[in-house]
Order: C-alpha cells, then structure tokens, then sequence
C-alpha cells in the first residue's frame, strides 16, 4: 500500500520545515537538549556517589599502596570529569554571565546560530566527560571489589 499525501499535508509539512529549521527553534530545541543532560549528569553523579559509597570496600587504607593511590587517582578523576561535565551542561544551558544579545536583526539570527553551535559541542563535550567519569569510577569501584587488602 502506498500512501500519498495530499496537497494540504504537504503544505503543512513545508510549514513545520520552516519553523523547525529557524534559528530561534534550533536554539530552543539545543538548550531543552542541553537541561535534560544537566538533569541526567545531577542525578548520575549522586547515584555514583551513592554506589561507591554503599558498595565500595569501606576501608580503602587496607589497600597496598599502588592499588589505593590507583583507586584514589580514579575516583578523583572521574568526580571532577563529572563536575566538568556538569559545568559544560549548565553553562550550554545558561550561556556565559554578562553575555550581551545584540538588538539587530541580521547580528541577532547570526548569535542565534552560533549559540545553536556552541550548545551542541559544550553538550557533546559534557557527554564524553560523564561517559569518561562513570567509567573511571566503575573502575575504581571494581578496583577495589576485587583487590584484597593488606
């Protein structure tokens, strides 16, 4: 079965391509991307905090040296990947302190597009240091799961 859309669906269509594809929708639709990540980095970094703090060995100084200053370098890491993470989040979210909005037209479409840019690589750059956290973290969690102490 074929399906054909008739002349009125179409136009529709061509419409919501328009307004889709406007620069103030990009940078809504970038900044509602960016606080569903900031939300997800808060609740992940409580969770992991969480996790290590429940299911982690209880005594880390049991450890030998090499496998506790390797467990401390990992759980350092990754809290402040995490950090990061959430700073790059917010600051996609909120923009720079102070930032001025010029009041033209032609200067206001073009910060409208390269905010757009800029939410989306501070969003990807937020999303590879969580994934980079978590893992430095399950890390440290498994590290010390499966290292005896002294």
């Amino acid at each position: 079965m074929n399906w054909t859309p008739t002349p009125q669906q179409l136009r529709d269509a061509d419409r919501r391509i328009g307004e889709l594809s406007s620069p103030q929708r990009q940078l809504q639709e970038a900044v509602r991307q960016a606080e569903g990540y900031r939300n997800f980095l808060a609740s992940l970094t409580g969770l992991l905090a969480a996790v290590f703090v429940l299911k982690g060995q209880e005594d880390v100084t049991k450890l030998s040296d090499t496998v506790r200053w390797s467990v401390t370098g990992l759980l350092g890491a990754g809290f402040l990947s995490l950090v990061a993470a959430s700073w790059l989040s917010v600051s996609a979210v909120h923009g720079r302190p102070g930032e001025e909005i010029l009041l033209e037209a032609g200067r206001l479409l073009r910060w409208e597009k390269q905010r757009v840019r800029r939410v989306w690589r501070l969003v990807e750059a937020a999303r590879l240091l969580a994934l980079a956290g978590v893992l430095a973290i399950a890390a440290a969690v498994v590290v010390t799961w499966i290292r005896p102490g002294r």
